[in-house]
């Protein structure tokens, strides 16, 4: 899946969704643009995570001054899986 991210300095969130014993759960998330390091960190923290774990958690997470921020774009994203 891919969706363009809006208000971020990323661009763009590349993912996959995959079953685990009947639950959908996050994969391979990469980050295009944005801060490499901590996207990384972000996408490596969700591996194997419920959709609606991920969603709970990042859900609402803001960036300095901007109403949101790439974890709460991933939660965007995330909320058409459900």
């Amino acid at each position: 899946m891919t969706y363009r991210t809006q208000g971020t300095c990323s661009t763009q969130i590349d993912y996959e969704i995959i079953e685990k014993d009947g639950v959908k759960c996050v994969s391979n998330v990469r980050y295009t643009g944005g801060c490499n390091g901590n996207l990384k960190g972000v996408g490596a923290l969700v591996e194997g995570m419920p959709v609606a774990e991920v969603i709970e958690r990042l859900q609402g997470i803001t960036c300095g001054f901007k109403k949101t921020s790439c974890p709460d774009q991933l939660a965007n994203a995330l909320k058409s899986e459900l």
